[in-house]
């Protein structure tokens, strides 16, 4: 059986992968699948039907007007005769419409209808569609799925994780019989087990970046927060002492200082949140008691913490190389040549800021590639081509080494600049030193982390050794289990 990511799976939910069943469906020429619906979906689900080998009937409102739109092979006729010819019936039309299907009530007994609807917004009525469904035609099987995969994707195939197909229903044997279908048709099915998670099941399709929402607050925070600093010292201050206007700086010097800071930032937001768990489970000795609902929530979000750290880096990198670019660089230069001219000054070389230079630049294109195969790597597809020895190799250790080589390019950036006064404007830090804060504490925490009596300790931790069970064999008191030590993370 095919390997299932459970990144975007639903939260609260039993998730059960079934094998393939004895009564599945083994011959997809043999079956005939009705859809009732003619819309976008219904279009494209039996494209993709008939690619599979299955024979499909169409049950349409005006069948003369919609078979225009359908295969030749494609049976489209009304939806008395089409419920008819088969068992497996896909409804393709909106909740509102349900009740266009109540005079064929006594056709439907019996028969697998699966209901593919979704919302327009999140828990818009009481029940869920198909709860609905199930109370409109109580004799036939209701089955939710299919919902959550768009017409799109239907006519391409599937890929990656649209290749995820949630199912639930009451009844066992149509849930099972859908779950094959989803198979032959080369999705992977997810069995969310009794008809009551359909509602968990609609609002998936409706959800925005559910867990992106957290990550880009913090960003754009950031981003904003170091954008009014840099704009402070390099333009206000200037201007206040020396009614010096440097306001041209804003649109890319200043935003050019700010990226970086944001990106370093965040990379150490991915390896702090481990860190901070690593404590937790050697402050309390166990691995069985639950995080906090705010790290649990920042252990979920790493990925995209990740991925806008590698954004930011990356825009960084394209305004550096159009610093060059802009005219008032060209005028600075100009300016610099005509005063070592002024000063008769034949060579201007300075050994230590060529080695600087090319030391800084040397780390920020390696720290640059080290987030590149990180960002690569958290792609699903990809993803799945890794076991997890390798995934966690390059997550982890890259991971670390990419945060270390990012603050040794930031250290030669600020060289022996933080220790001049004239940097320490309005009585602030530079940027840079700002930007170190945070990447050093994560770099000395996982120093304490490897350190052998720690990393010991934690590894038994990680492998279900207990505190507790060491104080009550030392006691002799009988163990007891709490709801706690048993709750599996």
């Amino acid at each position: 059986m095919e390997s299932i990511s459970m990144m975007g799976s639903p939260k609260n939910l039993n998730e059960t992968f079934l094998p393939n069943v004895a009564n599945g469906i083994k011959d997809a020429s043999k079956v005939t699948i009705g859809i009732i619906g003619s819309g976008d979906f219904a279009k494209s689900l039996t494209i993709r039907l008939i690619r599979c080998g299955y024979h499909v009937v169409v049950g349409s409102r005006n069948p003369k007007h919609a078979a225009d739109f359908f295969p030749h092979v494609v049976d489209v006729t009304h939806h008395e005769d089409a419920v008819t010819k088969t068992n497996i019936i896909f409804v393709a039309i909106h909740r509102e419409h349900y009740i266009s299907l109540w005079d064929l009530k006594h056709l439907l007994a019996g028969k697998i209808l699966i209901d593919v609807s979704n919302n327009t917004r999140v828990d818009q009525y009481p029940d869920s569609n198909a709860e609905y469904l199930a109370s409109l035609f109580p004799d036939s099987l209701i089955v939710k799925g299919f919902n959550v995969i768009s017409a799109w994707s239907l006519q391409l195939g599937p890929k990656d994780a649209s290749r995820q197909v949630y199912i639930c229903s009451n009844n066992v044997q149509a849930r099972h019989q859908v779950i094959e279908l989803a198979r032959q048709l080369s999705f992977i099915p997810i069995d969310l087990g009794a008809l009551s998670s359909s509602r968990e099941i609609e609002n998936l399709p409706l959800r925005l970046f559910t867990l992106w929402k957290g990550p880009v607050v913090i960003a754009i925070s950031l981003a904003t927060f170091f954008f009014i600093y840099s704009f402070v010292r390099d333009v206000i201050h200037p201007y206040m002492r020396n009614q010096q206007s440097d306001f041209y700086k804003i649109p890319i010097e200043i935003v050019n200082k700010t990226l970086p800071i944001v990106a370093i930032t965040l990379l150490s937001l991915v390896y702090l949140s481990g860190l901070i768990a690593a404590a937790y489970q050697l402050y309390y000795g166990t691995k069985y008691r639950r995080f906090p609902p705010w790290l649990d929530n920042w252990l979920q979000c790493r990925k995209q913490l990740g991925l806008l750290s590698f954004f930011f880096a990356a825009v960084h990198v394209l305004y550096s190389l159009c610093l060059p670019m802009r005219r008032s660089e060209r005028y600075l230069f100009l300016n610099m040549a005509y005063q070592q001219v002024h000063a008769n000054v034949e060579n201007s070389w300075n050994e230590e800021e060529v080695w600087r230079i090319e030391m800084y630049i040397s780390f920020g294109i390696m720290s640059l590639g080290l987030l590149s195969l990180l960002a690569v790597t958290s792609i699903p597809s990809v993803n799945s081509a890794l076991n997890w020895r390798e995934f966690s190799f390059i997550q982890s250790t890259l991971g670390y080494i990419a945060l270390l080589i990012s603050t040794f390019h930031v250290l030669i950036y600020g060289w022996k600049r933080a220790f001049e006064e004239e940097y320490y404007r309005f009585y602030t830090p530079p940027n840079f030193v700002l930007a170190l804060v945070l990447p050093s504490v994560v770099i000395l925490g996982k120093i304490v982390l490897l350190l052998p009596c720690v990393s010991r300790k934690l590894r038994r931790i990680r492998r279900g050794w207990e505190k507790s069970h060491v104080i009550e064999e030392v006691s002799g008191s009988v163990p007891h289990l709490s709801p706690e030590r048993i709750t599996v993370m």
